[in-house]
């Protein structure tokens, strides 16, 4: 193949309130988006990267976030009211999770693996 085919990447939070999830999305982690019509807002994201994971059952998929600074983040979204994980190193990074106003879990991470 002699040219990328693939353009982007594009994730889905599924939430119980997308609405609040979304408003979470601007406000607390800055991210800009479009509104695709009637409110639906899509969000720009950084640039990306995906591995491939060996699975023992079934194959799944997750999505992280990445930052440079964990810490500082945490302390950020925490004073910005948002639940947080206490960051704790897995060798690959250091992993957070904060929960979405919708009750779901996102991880973000700092990582201390080498980036493409």
């Amino acid at each position: 193949m002699s040219h990328a085919v693939i353009s982007g990447a594009h994730a889905i939070l599924f939430s119980t309130d997308a609405a609040a999830d979304r408003e979470f999305l601007r406000v607390v982690l800055g991210l800009r988006g479009v509104d695709a019509g009637d409110g639906w807002l899509i969000f720009a994201l950084p640039p990306a990267e995906i591995a491939v994971h060996p699975a023992e059952a079934g194959a799944r998929h997750e999505l992280y976030l990445m930052t440079d600074d964990v810490a500082a983040l945490v302390s950020q979204l925490r004073r910005a009211g948002a639940t947080c994980t206490e960051p704790a190193d897995h060798g690959w990074g250091v992993l957070t999770e904060v929960t979405l106003p919708g009750g779901g879990r996102l991880g973000i991470y700092e990582p201390h693996h080498t980036r493409p």
